[in-house]
C-alpha cells in the first residue's frame, strides 16, 4: 500500500476541533468527493476528535492519500497522547466497532465510534500501551479520480496557509450544511412516498391479474375435467354397439348363417374393418381420458423383455401388409427391468403397428438398443417413408396426420402417438424419434430400469 501525507493537525483545544473539521470538508472537496460525502466524512473526523481533544493530553490527526490495488482512498488516522481513556474503555470501544460492543460501555466517546462506523467506509479503534487510543478512518475516492503527487504537495501548502474560520461561522456552515440535508432527506422521502403510491398501485394490478389467472386457470380445469368425463362415457357408450356389429360381422364372414356372395363379403368386410377402426380411436379415447385424469394405475413389475419380444412377433406379424417387408426383432442381453409390461408392450406395439403401415419395402427392426445403470432404450426402425423435419413435432399431438398418399391408405385415429408419450411419461420416461424422408425412421422409449414413483404420488 503507497500512503501520501496531505496534512498533519495538532489537536489541543476546541478551535483546533473547529480546524479539523474545516480541513476534512476541505480535502474531501478537493478530492472530489461530493457534498453529502464531504459533510460525512468532516463530521466522522470532527466527533473522534473532539473526544481526542477532550483531555489534557490532547492528540493529533493526520490525513493522507492511500492506494492499493488501483484504488484510493482518504485515510484519518486520529491518535490522542495518551490518558484519554479509564482502563477498559478503548477495548469497549473496539468492541463496539467490531460489532459486538454496547454504545453505553464506551461512553467517553461520545458515540465517535458509532458515528465513523456508519458514515466512513472502513474504521478501526486501537487501544495501544499507556491507554493510548488510535482511530483510523478511510473513504474510497470517486471512481475515476486521480490524484497525483504533486497536486497533494500544493493542496497540503495551500490548507496550511489558509485562515481557520471563528466557531460562529462554522457554527453556520453546520447549520447550511443540516438544512441541506434535511432538504434532501425530506424530497427524498417524497420520492419514497410517490414511489410507494406507484407499488401499491402495482400491487394491486398485480392481485388483481393473479385473481383473473386464477379464474381461468379455474375454469380451464373444469373445462379439462369436462372434456375427461365426456370422452370417457362417450368412449364405454360406443364400446357396446361396436361390440355388437364386429361379432355380428364376424357371424356373417364365418356363413354361420348361410354362404354370402362375394359382394355380400365384400361389404361385410368394409363393416367390420370400420368397426376395427372404430373400436380403437374408443379404445384410444378411454386411455387418453384415464390418464388425464389421473385414474391409471400402474401394474409395476419386474419384466422379461427377451419374452415380451417373443409376444409381440407372433401378435405383429400377421399386420405386416407387404411380403417384402420383414419384421425382425433382435435378441436381447438379460437385463433387468422393472416397469409396467402392458403399457410397454402398449408402446412398443403402436410403433410397430405404425412402422408397418408406412413401410412398403425393406424392415422392420426392433431392438434393446442401449442401457446404462440407470435407463434402458428401445428402438423401433423402419425403412418406409420417413417424416420430415418441420412434420415431427406435430406426429405427437392429439388427432394430428401427415399429408401423404400411404397415408391415405393407412388409415389411423392420429391418437397412437400421443398416448405413446404419454404412457412413457407415466412410467417416468420419454419418447423421442429420428427420421429421413424417404430413407425411413427410428421411434425410441426410454425408461428407468426402476420405476420409481413421483414425490407425493403413492405407489401404484
Amino acid at each position: 500500500m503507497v500512503s501520501a501525507r496531505i496534512l498533519k493537525i495538532g489537536l489541543d483545544n476546541e478551535q483546533d476541533v473547529v480546524m479539523v473539521r474545516q480541513r476534512a470538508r476541505q480535502i474531501s472537496a478537493a478530492l472530489g468527493f461530493g457534498l453529502q460525502d464531504q459533510v460525512r466524512i468532516a463530521t466522522a473526523v470532527s466527533e473522534v476528535a473532539r473526544c481526542a481533544c477532550r483531555h489534557e493530553y490532547g492528540g493529533r490527526a493526520t490525513f493522507s492519500l492511500d492506494e492499493e490495488g488501483g484504488a484510493s482512498a482518504l485515510q484519518v488516522v486520529i491518535r490522542d497522547n495518551g490518558g484519554a481513556l479509564r482502563p477498559g474503555v478503548a477495548m469497549a470501544a473496539a468492541a463496539l466497532m467490531a460489532g459486538g460492543g454496547d454504545a453505553s460501555a464506551a461512553g467517553q466517546l461520545d458515540a465517535a465510534a458509532v458515528s465513523a462506523q456508519r458514515l466512513m467506509d472502513q474504521s478501526a479503534i486501537e487501544s495501544l500501551p499507556g491507554q493510548v487510543l488510535l482511530v483510523t478512518m478511510s473513504k474510497t475516492l470517486p471512481q475515476g479520480k486521480l490524484i497525483d503527487g504533486a497536486a497533494l504537495a500544493t493542496l497540503g501548502m495551500e490548507l496550511a496557509a489558509s485562515p481557520v474560520q471563528n466557531t460562529f461561522a462554522e457554527m453556520l456552515l453546520q447549520n447550511q450544511e443540516l438544512a441541506a440535508a434535511l432538504a434532501e432527506l425530506r424530497e427524498r422521502q417524497d420520492d419514497l412516498l410517490e414511489l410507494t403510491r406507484e407499488l401499491e398501485d402495482t400491487n394491486r394490478g398485480v392481485v388483481a391479474l393473479y385473481a383473473e389467472i386464477e379464474e381461468k386457470a379455474e375454469r380451464l380445469r373444469k373445462a379439462d375435467d369436462m372434456k375427461s368425463r365426456f370422452l370417457s362415457n362417450t368412449s364405454h357408450e360406443l364400446r357396446t354397439p361396436l361390440s355388437s356389429i364386429r361379432a355380428l360381422a364376424q357371424l356373417l364372414l364365418d356363413r354361420m348363417d348361410g354362404d354370402l356372395s362375394p359382394e355380400q363379403e365384400r361389404q361385410v368386410g368394409f363393416i367390420a374393418s370400420a368397426a376395427n377402426d372404430l373400436s380403437e380411436l374408443v379404445n384410444d379415447l378411454l386411455d387418453l381420458a384415464k390418464i388425464e385424469a389421473g385414474k391409471v394405475e400402474l401394474q409395476i413389475a419386474p419384466v422379461d423383455v427377451a419374452h415380451l419380444f417373443s409376444a409381440l412377433k407372433g401378435m405383429l406379424r400377421p399386420l405386416a401388409q407387404h411380403a417384402a417387408v420383414d419384421l425382425v426383432f433382435e435378441a436381447p442381453p438379460e437385463i433387468s427391468l422393472v416397469a409396467d409390461e402392458g403399457k410397454l408392450a402398449q408402446i412398443l406395439r403402436n410403433f410397430i403397428s405404425n412402422a408397418l403401415k408406412f413401410t412398403e419395402v425393406g424392415q422392420v427392426t426392433v431392438c434393446l438398443l442401449n442401457h446404462d445403470e440407470h435407463t434402458l432404450r428401445f428402438a423401433v426402425a423402419d425403412t418406409g417413408i420417413g417424416i420430415a423435419p418441420d412434420n415431427l413435432p406435430l406426429i405427437f399431438e392429439e388427432f394430428s396426420q401427415i399429408e401423404h398418399p400411404l397415408q391415405r391408405r393407412a388409415k389411423g385415429t392420429g391418437l397412437g402417438l400421443p398416448l405413446c408419450r404419454k404412457l412413457a411419461a407415466l412410467m417416468g420416461g420419454e419418447v423421442d424419434v429420428d427420421s429421413t424422408p424417404g430413407h425411413g425412421s427410428t421411434f425410441y422409449v426410454t425408461l428407468p430400469r426402476v420405476y420409481v414413483a413421483a414425490p407425493g404420488l403413492s405407489p401404484p
